[in-house]
Formats: C-alpha cells, structure tokens, sequence
C-alpha cells in the first residue's frame, strides 16, 4: 500500500534525525523536506504539506524547550499530531443508534465503490447487532439493481428495489416507507453515481433527499482518483448536506493520500476505509489509530476491538490450559481459527508495532499457510490432535495419510508439525512465567512497574531483532502497556482483574517469531 511506504519514509527520516546528538536548525529543515518529499510523493495536496511543515516546526520549537525529553519522541510526536490533524476535522462522525429508526444515504462518483460500500456498511452494523436493509435508488447505471440485490443476498441483507418504477425518488421514497414499517435500524439507500457535469442527477439526488429526509448522507470517494476528487467533493458538499466520508480502494499501489487531504475540503470526518473486495474489507477509520499504523506503530487497541468482534476471548478453558503450558494440536487448531476470525495475517501484523512493514508480501504468504495448516489438522484423527507427545506419534505412514487427505505434501505436514513444536515451546516458557503480579496489580503493567523479571522473561521470547524492531525493553514495555489499555484492563474491562489474554500475547509472539523465521531465509 503506498500509505505504508509513506508512513517507512518518514519513519526512517524520524530515526535519522534522533540518532544524532545535537538538532540544529539545518536538521530540523532537513527532516521537513524529507517528510515533504515523502508526502508529495503520495499525492498529498501541496498546500497541506505547507500547512504540516509549519506546524511540525512550531511543535519542535515548543517541545524542544523541556529538558530532558526523549529527542526521537519529540520528532515523532510532532509528526503524528500534523497529519492526524490533516484526517481529523474535529466533526464527531454520525454513527447508527440501535433500536432507533436510521436513514442512511450514499452518493458518490461514479465508479467510486459507492454501491459496494453500501453492502459492507450494512453488513459492518449487521455484525454488531443492527436489523439492516439496502434501498437501491439507481436507475441511471445499467446492472446497479442486479449487484446491489446480489450483494445483499450474498451479505444476508434485506433488499428493496424495483424494475418497473424508472422514478428514482419514487422507489427511495416508498422503500424507505415500507422498511420503517419492518422496524429496521438501519435503511441504506444507494443513489446513482454522478459527476460535475452531469445536472440532471445532481438535481435528482437532491430530491431524493428531500423525499428520504436521511439522518446522515455518506459520500464515497476512491483512492484512485487523487488530487482530482478535490473539487467534485466540494461540489456534493454544496449540493446536498454531506454529513460523513468513506474512502474505498486504499489497498490499491495509487494516490491515496490524495484522496486523504481531498477530505480536508469536505471539513466532514472519515467513518470507514475500503481496503479490499471482500465485505469484512472494511475498517472503522479513527485519526490516530490510522495513523499510528501508518508509522509502524501498530495499534495493539485495535487488534483487541478485531479479537473482541471476533469473539475469541472468552475461552477460558483453552486460556488456562496456556497458562499452565499446555498445548496440543487441537489447541493449535483452535487457534488457527481464531485467527482466521480476525482477518487476514496482513491485517494483523498492521496492528502489530514494528511489523507494518512486512504486512504485504508476508501478509499475504501467512493467509495461504495458515489455511493449508488448517486443511491438514482437519485430516487428522481426534487421538492425533488430542495427543501430548505429537512429535514421537507422528510416524512417516500417519503424515503421508494426514498429506493425502489434506491434498498437500508430506513436507508441508513436516513444516506444520515443525511450527507446531516452536509454538509449543513459546507456550511452556510462558506457562512457567510468573504472571502473579500482574493479576494482583493490574495498574503496574500500565504504568510501567511490571516486574524485570517478568519483563526480561518475556524478552527472551523474542529474537535479538524483533527485540530492536519494538525498541527495546523500552519499546516492548510500551507494547505491554498498549496491549493492557486495549484490552480495557482496569475495572469493567477486559480479562478479569485486568489480566492480558494469554491467548492473544501467544498468538502475538508466535506471529513474530515466525516471520522472523521467515525473514532469515
């Protein structure tokens, strides 16, 4: 993605500057006209960089006046907050109330992605609980009733829509109508696809409007597009009250800062970004978690939200078993699951710090892995995933049966037993840590009093590299810290008595050894 070559350039421009002693003011211009470049080099709006450069400059001068502060922290902090200024214009974002009647309209350009997120946003709120239904008020573009009735149906979306009535107004109108009569939560309704040019159109989505009376009207722009969606955002905004934004297409090598500082025009805050075909491709869009990925600094608060909707921390079965370092194949195939859950593996190691930038290619190599080592545990027997000594049980004729039922090679049943036996490692030295004083006092992980101990017992879990990739002890410090605040550890949230699931720090820790592993080939 080219936001994540954005956020390796400025990181690397950070990490040159902390590393020397003494910041002069040739330094700090140094640091602005590599930052500028990186993000000119993305599409973003030259007047926004301007902007960020003077604010960056007052934010160092300000900051470098306190003695004592961590250079590299003053340099990074200062960046964050620019362009999360740049994606935040301080609008707090409509968002659907259950149990109350939402009306919910989209508009865009044409060939935006607009109907398609229509089906991922009713399908985002279905998952948390919402009765949803989609309103296809295109009668401009050829097959825009075929995909949306499809889409529905494949997403199990209520649909309404006709193929006699050529009034668009008319068939939003009534469709509305007859939904709030079915009492869902939330009604979606998808207009035509439009550009400047077009009069027509923008007049009928303006009626269609008045017709529908929406609570929020969504529009929807590509990352593709750039710079050049700057002025037809400007023209939607005048013609119809645009209360939201959702950028599609952000997985795409393209503009897509572009398209990021156009929002700027809209002075309406981003709810989602598009970051792929499939309907979970989806993601809620919060300034700083964004942009804290962006710069390889993971978001261990939204990895939790991912584990949460997913519905995998609550095994308290398998997470004692964790704890007391146990660990069969079955446990691995529960695990495998959950992860598949959560998203692809490239998604996660976005969430991850320090692992942003080898999201991609690996990202994609982890998918196809992780579902081959789930084809060939689905081939084994219940004593074969049950068993404790699966390395003496797994003899030549059991992997060439486990390789034929699965449809893959004997060496490839070789490498999941392999994985299998490095898991099961991680998970014993972390069964034999002693977590005793994180349950007693959940506040000391957050507040950095975690025991040395504890801390240096974890980082022997980690390879010398990825100990530097995440900072340090320092670094690794700050990630338990987020892992806590993520899993709302304290009263009311997260495990009980504000423990980390070990569930999840194993999955992590295996995540890391692994492409670790993989990186040293």
């Amino acid at each position: 993605m080219v936001l994540a070559e954005l956020g390796q350039k400025i990181g690397q421009a950070i990490s040159r500057m902390s590393a020397k002693s003494v910041l002069g003011e040739d330094d700090v211009k140094e640091l602005l006209n590599e930052i500028a470049r990186a993000l000119l080099q993305a599409d973003v709006n030259i007047n926004i960089v301007k902007k960020l450069q003077v604010s960056i400059k007052t934010e160092l001068a300000l900051a470098e006046e306190g003695a004592g502060l961590n250079k590299r922290k003053i340099l990074q902090n200062a960046v964050f907050s620019g362009l999360k200024r740049i994606l935040d214009p301080g609008v707090k974002p409509f968002m659907p109330v259950k149990g109350k009647q939402n009306v919910v309209m989209f508009v865009g350009l044409q060939g935006s992605g607009k109907t398609t997120s229509c089906t991922k946003y009713a399908a985002y709120f279905q998952r948390k609980g919402f009765k949803t239904a989609l309103v296809c008020a295109d009668t401009f573009r050829a097959g825009a009733y075929d995909q949306l009735r499809q889409n529905a149906t494949k997403a199990k979306v209520r649909f309404y829509g006709s193929l006699t009535e050529a009034d668009p107004v008319t068939i939003a109108k009534e469709g509305v109508a007859e939904l709030k009569k079915e009492k869902y939560d939330l009604i979606i309704v998808d207009t035509s696809g439009r550009h400047k040019q077009e009069s027509a159109l923008f007049e009928e989505m303006k009626q269609v409007e008045v017709a529908v009376k929406p609570n929020d009207i969504v529009f929807v722009m590509s990352a593709t597009d750039g710079q050049a969606v700057e002025e037809q955002a400007r023209n939607f905004k005048e013609m119809v009250a645009v209360g939201s934004v959702i950028v599609t297409k952000l997985d795409c090598q393209t503009k897509g800062g572009g398209a990021l500082s156009a929002v700027a025009a809209t002075h309406s805050p981003i709810v989602f970004i598009g970051t792929g075909e499939h309907f979970d491709d989806f993601d809620l869009f919060q300034p700083e978690r964004f942009v804290q990925k962006m710069l390889g600094m993971g978001d261990i608060g939204g990895l939790m939200d991912t584990m949460r909707d997913a519905n995998i921390e609550g095994n308290e079965e398998l997470y004692k078993r964790l704890q007391d370092g146990q660990f069969t194949m079955r446990d691995m195939y529960e695990h495998l699951q959950n992860v598949l859950k959560m998203g692809s593996v490239g998604k996660i190691m976005e969430m991850l710090p320090g692992m942003s930038g080898l999201a991609g290619t690996a990202g994609q190599q982890g998918d196809i892995a992780l579902k081959g080592f789930i084809h060939m545990l689905d081939s084994m027997t219940a004593a074969e995933l049950d068993e404790a000594k699966v390395k003496k049980m797994m003899t030549p004729s059991r992997m060439h049966r486990i390789a034929r039922g699965s449809g893959h090679s004997v060496i490839e049943v070789q490498n999941l037993i392999l994985s299998y036996t490095k898991f099961e490692e991680i998970v014993k030295k972390m069964g034999k840590m002693n977590f005793k004083a994180m349950t007693q006092d959940p506040t000391g992980l957050a507040s950095g009093r975690m025991g040395q101990q504890q801390m240096g017992q974890l980082a022997k879990l980690l390879n010398p590299n990825m100990l530097r990739q995440l900072g340090g002890m320092g670094g690794l410090q700050g990630m338990m810290k987020q892992m806590q605040q993520g899993m709302g550890g304290g009263p009311g949230g997260g495990m009980p008595g504000g423990m980390p699931d070990m569930s999840a720090m194993a999955n992590m820790m295996q995540m890391m050894q692994g492409q670790q592993r993989g990186g040293r080939r």
